[in-house]
Parts: structure tokens; sequence; C-alpha cells
């Protein structure tokens, strides 16, 4: 009767198990257009781009960017999202293009991909599903989670 009942607790206790594990899929995060109207900063260093019901803290990507996290009130920020999650930030003057995934409670920095050593003049972004495309005057870039794809 003891070995019955530990069985039965074992097989629901498997099961909960199961279940808590649940992942659906296919998923698609990609927004399809760059946030317009662009993203202000705001003088506490936050973002939001309400079309997605975005929120994000941002004054340590301006420290990254130029050592500097204080500067950032009034900028404007492009954002995009690919289909695979990752977030695409950049900026006028930015010389990079960082990517993130979604945390729980925020966004990881996954890569962090230099584009113009001088800065970029006025960056806008493209979903060119599977990848995003940078557009900076007459430059254009493919770009993925890993890097300038060409």
């Amino acid at each position: 009767m003891h070995l019955m009942k530990s069985t039965a607790a074992l097989l629901i206790l498997t099961c909960l198990a199961a279940c808590s594990s649940l992942i659906l899929k296919p998923a698609d995060f990609s927004w399809g257009m760059e946030a317009f109207p662009a993203p202000v900063v705001d003088n506490k260093g936050f973002i939001e781009v309400p079309r997605f019901s975005f929120t994000l803290k941002v004054k340590s990507l301006f420290f990254e960017e130029f050592a500097d996290s204080n500067n950032f009130a009034g900028k404007e920020l492009r954002i995009i999202g690919d289909k695979s999650g990752h977030t695409f930030i950049t900026g006028k003057n930015f010389k990079n293009v960082y990517i993130f995934m979604r945390v729980e409670g925020g966004m990881k920095l996954e890569n962090k991909i230099l584009i113009a050593e001088k800065g970029l003049g006025s960056p806008n972004f493209n979903d060119r599903s599977p990848n995003v495309e940078l557009l900076d005057g007459n430059n254009k870039y493919l770009l993925n989670f890993k890097g300038i794809v060409r």
C-alpha cells in the first residue's frame, strides 16, 4: 500500500514538472518596421515605444557608447526587433549597433557590431527578414544578431 501511494505521488509530481516546462513554438517577435516616431530619451534615461508596449532604461547604453551617461535627454534611438526575438538599437553619432535579447525584467546585450568609426549620421532600420537592414545615407548594411551579413 505504501509503495502504491509513493508511486502515485511520483507520477503526479512528474506530470506537474512536465506541465511547468511548456514552450509555445513557433513564435515571431519581429516588429516589421522601425519604431516611428523615433523614441526620444527623457531626462531620467528612459524611452517608451507605446505602439509596441515597450519601455526600457537606456542610460547605461549611452555610457557604453559614449562613456557618458548624462548626455542622453532628447536623443532619438533607432530600434527594431528581428524574427528571432533580438532587439537592435543604435542612434545618430553611434559607432555601433547593439543587439539585445529579452531576459526577465530587462534585456541582455548579445552583440555589439561596429558600423562606423566616425559615427552614424542618420541611421534607419528596415525589416529584411530574417535579417535587419541598416541604412545610413547611401550606406546599406544587412545585419543579423551575429554581425554584418553584407
